[in-house]
């Protein structure tokens, strides 16, 4: 439990002698879990106030396991600093209590105990759901965790979950998750032995592996070698051509500017792939489908791939349209076991990254499952892979496939894995960084079937743009087969500056059927509040026959774009001005979808319910300025396309803005020249005028 000192209570004592303190509490639940603590620290002294032996003594403001002159400064932040705990063996737990490592790995299920003592706390350089994740996994495994975070995330769900949590001092990524120097000050300061990255951010940096492995910490993943030439796109091509995994053509070395890129598209054809060299997750991917875009789009993924990996090589290969997307999970150890876990579908994808998930890989033939299973080892065998790591195809509709990239750290995907293979992939990382065989031997035979839906804070009706904002009102389904991976909570605040996936939901079946029937029964349930999520986009994909019917599966990685939009409108929030007196909303009565108008008087304090496939319209604003430049999305003007006074057609790109690390464009409202108002640089809010178009 995060503690503060109270001024009422400034130069008070409690029975140990220690400065009394006022608990911070994060929930209505703060005062009886204030009330335990207190009962707990009594009983765990003894009478008279005394101690037990062994605790330690903390003069006031003083971080436990330090000397008294090494205090928090401003701006760091320890949670659970109460004292370890001792005495009696039937003496009970005070929640959020910092449990030394020694009592974490005595209480860790006998499954996970260690032969050996390696790690015992670990810095976890991330943030949100897979910080959470990690957190969780660290205590199950016997070994107590660190958190950090940004400025904006200081009460995050993540922080709370750790054993101890350190601010980064900033704001945007490039000041903290990136911040190699911050990070490993951390890791001194706190005394961890060990970093897991998580996914996305310094995870796939082989800079940051060697920078821990050189501060004499023990690196959760692969060696630094590793992901250098795995992490190196075209590199992990050759080395897949070496082992004779299937590939399509692409060019040898990243392309050094547009120029490049259009020879490629004249000599193999269109469509083409432009794509971050040292990146991954759709982010610094572009496709180009004629050659006049090819250049624009080359910058784009350029700068994209700068924010998000801090790195802009690029380099070109042919891109299959409409294949699917399957991965391969494998996780490999120190004694020469390289073992594919199973395999997912990625294939639901919009702006090339995944929404839907499903494990396993449905629909696959028995030889082309072998071969991706055969591909997958060769190539991590061949890269001297250990750790955990996912090997991605794509499989064309003509049967052709195609090796994609291997990304060298655990994927968001993770979950469906492990709920169908019934292995903890975060548990076998632990054992494979301290030096431990893996706990299984061999692909374990799926055990039914899952899928995992990102809910994302994105308007679905609205181009899926971010929508960064409070969440007022967080309440996920529950029951079999419902699992959970989340950051955030009732009033959380969902940053622009960082991903837009507040939630992941994993729900899992017998058998495919049985997983989608309670699919639309939790998606039904799961009410979210306060941003728009993709939640109504989840449950009209549970309702396509493409996705959902026997044996016609048709999904493909642009099905949502030419597909799917063509069949199904999800209405976008605030679509037209409205009566400011009336609140419309959306109801479906027997199959029919009708809008209703009611009074907003009314209405007043009632909250409508975002579980069911409606849509609510706030009061409308007076109608917007037709020639008014506007952010699409919260977040900050990276750059104006075009010059003050350029003459421009109306939906021609004329600015750029960066939102939870994706590029949005903003196209000119009419034709006309440009007024440019709003200098690049600065965060907005969404709607902010920026500039005009005059006609």
């Amino acid at each position: 439990m995060v503690q503060r000192r109270s001024p009422a209570t400034a130069g008070a004592t409690d029975l140990a002698g220690h400065a009394a303190v006022q608990p911070y509490r994060y929930s209505p639940g703060g005062r009886a879990i204030a009330a335990t603590c207190r009962r707990w620290r009594v009983a765990q002294r003894g009478h008279h106030g005394r101690r037990h032996s062994g605790a330690a003594q903390w003069p006031a403001g003083a971080v436990p396991g330090r000397s008294p002159v090494d205090r928090r400064l401003p701006g760091d932040r320890r949670s659970r600093h109460l004292p370890p705990e001792q005495g009696r063996a039937d003496s009970g737990q005070c929640p959020h209590s910092l449990q030394p490592a020694e009592r974490l790995r005595a209480r860790a299920p006998r499954h996970f105990r260690r032969d050996q003592e390696q790690m015992k706390k670990v810095l976890i350089a991330n943030r949100g759901e897979i910080a959470v994740r990690i957190a969780r996994a660290c205590r199950d495994y016997g070994v107590a965790s660190v958190a950090v975070y940004a400025d904006a995330d200081i009460d995050a769900l993540h922080v709370r979950q750790a054993d101890e949590a350190y601010g980064l001092q900033g704001e945007r990524p490039t000041d903290t998750y990136l911040n190699i120097e911050k990070l490993l000050a951390v890791a001194a300061r706190a005394g961890a032995d060990a970093v897991h990255p998580g996914y996305g951010f310094l995870s796939e940096r082989a800079e940051f592996a060697r920078a821990v492995i050189d501060a004499g910490l023990i690196w959760i993943g692969p060696d630094p070698a590793t992901i250098d030439a795995l992490g190196d796109k075209v590199q992990a091509r050759r080395i897949a051509l070496k082992v004779g995994a299937p590939l399509v053509a692409g060019t040898e070395d990243p392309v050094s500017d547009a120029s490049e890129v259009v020879a490629f598209a004249e000599q193999h054809g269109l469509p083409i792939a432009i794509k971050a060299a040292f990146g991954g997750g759709g982010r610094g991917l572009k496709v180009a489908w004629k050659l006049d875009e090819v250049s624009e789009l080359y910058e784009s993924a350029v700068r994209e791939a700068v924010t998000a990996f801090g790195r802009g090589e690029c380099f070109v290969e042919r891109f299959l349209d409409r294949p699917r997307h399957i991965e391969a999970q494998i996780i490999a150890d120190r004694h020469g076991r390289v073992v594919v876990v199973g395999t997912r579908d990625c294939s639901l994808q919009r702006r090339n990254q995944k929404l839907i998930e499903e494990a396993p890989a449905p629909y696959l033939t028995d030889e082309l499952r072998q071969r991706i299973h055969e591909s997958a080892r060769a190539v991590c065998a061949e890269a001297g892979y250990v750790g955990a790591g996912t090997v991605e195809f794509l499989l064309s509709g003509d049967g052709t496939l195609s090796f994609l990239e291997v990304n060298t750290r655990l994927q968001v995907e993770h979950p469906v894995t492990e709920e169908t293979s019934g292995v903890d992939l975060v548990i076998e990382q632990l054992r494979v960084a301290d030096g431990l065989p893996l706990s299984f031997d061999g692909t374990p035979v799926p055990r039914g079937h899952s899928f995992e839906f990102r809910i994302n804070a994105e308007d679905a009706g609205n181009g899926f743009l971010p929508t960064p904002g409070s969440i007022t009102v967080f309440q996920p389904p529950s029951g079999p087969g419902v699992r959970l991976d989340t950051g955030v909570t009732e009033g959380s605040r969902v940053s622009p500056n960082f991903d837009s996936m507040i939630a992941k939901l994993i729900v899992t079946g017998a058998t495919r059927e049985q997983a989608i029937s309670r699919a639309r029964r939790a998606l039904a349930e799961f009410k979210v509040e306060g941003v728009a999520t993709v939640l109504p986009f989840h449950r009209a994909v549970m309702a396509h026959d493409d996705f959902t019917a026997a044996n016609t599966f048709a999904v493909h990685t642009r099905w949502i774009e030419t597909d799917f939009a063509e069949h199904v409108t999800i209405a976008p929030r605030n679509a037209e001005p409205v009566d400011p007196g009336v609140l419309r909303t959306f109801v479906e009565i027997d199959g029919k979808r009708h809008e209703l108008g009611l009074p907003a008087a009314l209405l007043a304090g009632m909250s409508l319910n975002a579980a069911a496939p409606t849509d609510a319209r706030q009061p409308a604003v007076d109608a917007p300025d037709p020639h008014a430049v506007l952010t699409p999305v919260a977040g900050n003007l990276h750059a104006w396309a075009v010059e003050d006074g350029a003459t421009v057609e109306k939906g021609q790109v004329i600015a750029i803005m960066e939102a939870m690390k994706m590029e949005t464009s903003i196209l000119a409202p009419c034709a006309g020249t440009v007024q440019i108002s709003q200098e690049p640089g600065g965060y907005l809010e969404a709607k902010v005028v920026i500039g005009r178009v005059e006609a």
